[in-house]
């Protein structure tokens, strides 16, 4: 991948164009603000870099360039702000499951068209340093955005790793509330190999995830690679697998286990445990009491002590939120 950077360097190099890393800002405005409030009977967007298919409940986002490994680009970035919102606004959706089509989750930040935008701003003569910087800052503010709106969905997310997951896709995945990998998936966090600091969410969030300060600094240092087996001794996925089969297989039966708890409960405590991450013991109690006053009122509440109380009865059946 060093190999292909280096070589678009050298391309670009004196050339300076301007290429597009992504679609215009105001045609993600027009797609993200298409539909602001929930329905029921709302249109999946339209997407060329992820697919959306709904399994019941659980509703599979799957990184769709397998001819690239999944390398993402900009449009990649706006699409998945773009998916999360409408997944966080579906009711019908309870929980996602992240996958990659093909041979890998995901290998990183698409090197050739990422060095055509930066190398096109920075050489861009009728552009002020001010200026220059306030273009590669909005392209920040969307990568940044992407995968905020994965750890601001309130739909539990499932990372499912096969293959390859490395720099943004390791972002990506902690932005995600639960991990599983085969073990022999190759995780990295690449960014220092291609001379930057990793600046999309994985340096702000894997020191919340994991407790060995001292290796996450070595593979943030070193950017070497680790596999899926290390990452569950190092404590960022909770499970591994033998293959891609398996890996799907018990990705997706968690979800459904999830999904046929109350949407209210589950969704309520997604919310509780990322607050309480960044907040004191007494401002978290106080945030789940505000939070409580109106759930604990839910139809959810009555069906789940019923069916508690009752011996050989069905489960609980709840209801879309």
């Amino acid at each position: 991948m060093m190999s292909i950077f280096s070589k678009t360097l050298s391309t670009v190099r004196g050339t300076a164009p301007r290429v597009s890393f992504f679609t215009p800002l105001s045609t993600y405005r027009q797609a993200s603000s298409s539909r602001p409030f929930a329905s029921k009977n709302a249109t999946p967007p339209t997407l060329e870099h992820l697919a959306i298919e709904q399994r019941g409940n659980v509703f599979n986002l799957q990184l769709n360039r397998p001819k690239l490994l999944n390398a993402v680009t900009g449009d990649t970035w706006r699409e998945l702000k773009i998916a999360f919102d409408y997944l966080h606004q579906t009711p019908a959706c309870r929980v996602i499951v992240v996958t990659g089509n093909g041979r890998a989750f995901c290998a990183g930040l698409d090197l050739k068209s990422g060095a055509e935008f930066f190398m096109g701003v920075t050489q861009d003569e009728s552009l002020d340093i001010a200026r220059k910087a306030s273009e590669i800052r909005a392209f920040l503010k969307v990568a940044q955005g992407a995968y905020s709106s994965i750890e601001a969905c309130r739909k539990p997310v499932i990372a499912a790793v096969h293959g390859y997951a490395l720099g943004a896709a390791t972002s990506l995945i902690t932005a995600a509330d639960i991990r599983y990998a085969t073990s022999d998936s190759i995780l990295s966090i690449k960014e220092v190999d291609i001379a930057i600091a990793a600046d999309v969410g994985v340096l702000q969030r894997i020191q919340k995830l994991v407790g060995n300060d001292s290796l996450t600094r070595e593979l943030v240092l070193t950017a070497r690679n680790f596999t899926g087996a290390e990452a569950k001794e190092y404590g960022l996925v909770s499970r591994t697998f033998p293959d891609k089969e398996s890996l799907y297989d018990a990705a997706f039966l968690l979800a459904d286990q999830i999904a046929a708890k109350s949407p209210v409960a589950v969704q309520g405590s997604k919310l509780a445990l990322n607050y309480s991450r960044d907040h004191s013991v007494a401002d978290s109690l106080e945030w789940m009491a505000n939070w409580n006053i109106s759930m604990l009122q839910s139809e959810d509440l009555i069906k789940a002590v019923m069916a508690a109380s009752s011996k050989g009865g069905d489960p609980p059946k709840f209801n879309d939120f």
